[in-house]
């Protein structure tokens, strides 16, 4: 054992047999390389004491990151202890340039909670209004294709048209971040949204890097002014949203999603109760019925605003209703009947009309609630 292989070097020489073996190559190196911008590094592998590793935790648990000066979180730490004691391991057994493996007696950072974002639907209008406003109909393609789909952004941009079957409505993905293949059910708005790609018999179907797409998406979250979103919440809404359609039984979601762990799988997926209310009532016909009626005539909110003495009445989940008077309550009782036209309108047609979006937008200046009966 020479004693005299630091740990940079050994990071290095880590990278290149072990890391680049592995699915992960890329953010094992970035945290390698985060490491090694740290005074441990110039230290000997053979010296480095638990004390040691202890400090370095402690160091990086207390580093700020990024523009805000948000601390790292105690999951990077973990990782980056992680990659360390796998190398000790190995510098141990394989490579004999120490006796110990230092990290397995430090204490590891707590997890915190799983992120229980989920996205609300005027937070979806504002992303999709955003594409719109910048003619970028890819972005706007590929978070709809997220939401219908629940699969992760490497998969989307790495879907292929040759695993793309338009017919049975399945997209293969042969290699995931779980190391296992699996087919994923087409919606039929799936469907839509790789027809207006314009199918092709091979090739990327959404042709974007990941590099150019996180700053597209940095750019739309920016425009809308949206808090707390990552692409990864589209996945846990998505699952989420199979949860609720209460069709699907948990293993058939996750066959869909590709989870193998249902532990996992339930860290992703927090249920509006609205979504439970329905279960509520039990089976009966005379229930569904009355449910389903009332399911369809409910109030929705609107934008009140006065322009020249004149009332202008909007609905967010209406974009065709528009009332313009220059009495108010004339005005509230002239987007009630259109309200109930349009709804009626709906029901006609078998098609299901939206949820009512009782999220308050910030942009809009007054909110009332207008019933169609």
């Amino acid at each position: 054992m020479s004693g005299q292989l630091i740990l940079r070097d050994a990071l290095t020489r880590y990278n290149e047999r072990i890391s680049s073996q592995k699915k992960g190559f890329e953010q094992e190196r970035y945290r390698a390389n985060s490491i090694c911008r740290h005074p441990l590094a110039t230290k000997p592998i053979a010296e480095i004491t638990t004390v040691d590793i202890a400090g370095y935790r402690d160091d990086r648990l207390a580093t700020l990151f990024g523009p805000i000066g948000k601390t790292i979180s105690p999951s990077t730490v973990r990782l980056e202890l992680s990659l360390l004691s796998d190398l000790f391991t190995i510098a141990e057994i394989e490579w004999g340039e120490c006796t110990t493996n230092p990290v397995t007696k430090v204490r590891k950072p707590k997890i915190p909670p799983g992120r229980q974002r989920r996205l609300e639907r005027y937070e979806e209008k504002r992303i999709q209004r955003a594409c719109v406003q910048t003619n970028n109909d890819l972005v706007s393609r590929i978070v709809s294709f997220a939401l219908e789909t629940a699969m992760r952004r490497g998969e989307i941009l790495g879907l292929l048209w040759e695993h793309v079957d338009l017919v049975s409505r399945v997209a293969h993905l042969p290699d995931t971040k779980n190391g296992s293949k699996r087919d994923v059910p087409l919606s039929l708005a799936a469907v839509r949204i790789l027809n207006l790609q314009g199918p092709k018999v091979s090739g990327p179907v959404f042709d974007c890097n990941v590099n150019r797409f996180k700053s597209a998406w940095r750019l739309i979250i920016q425009k809308t002014r949206i808090i707390d979103l990552r692409f990864h919440d589209l996945r846990h809404e998505a699952i989420s949203r199979l949860f609720e359609l209460g069709t699907l039984d948990m293993m058939e979601i996750a066959a869909i999603s590709g989870h193998k762990s249902l532990q996992m799988l339930k860290r992703y997926t927090h249920l509006r109760a609205r979504m439970l209310v329905s279960k509520l009532d039990g089976g009966k016909n005379f229930h569904r019925g009355v449910r389903a009626i009332m399911q369809i005539f409910l109030p929705y909110p609107a934008s009140v605003k006065t322009e020249n003495d004149l009332f202008h009445l909007s609905f967010p989940d209406f974009d065709d209703i528009q009332v313009v008077h220059e009495n108010r309550q004339a005005a509230v009782e002239m987007a009630s009947d259109a309200l109930l036209r349009r709804l009626a309108g709906l029901m006609k047609d078998c098609r299901i009309p939206p949820r009512p979006n009782m999220t308050i937008d910030e942009d809009s200046p007054e909110f009332m609630l207008i019933s169609p009966v």
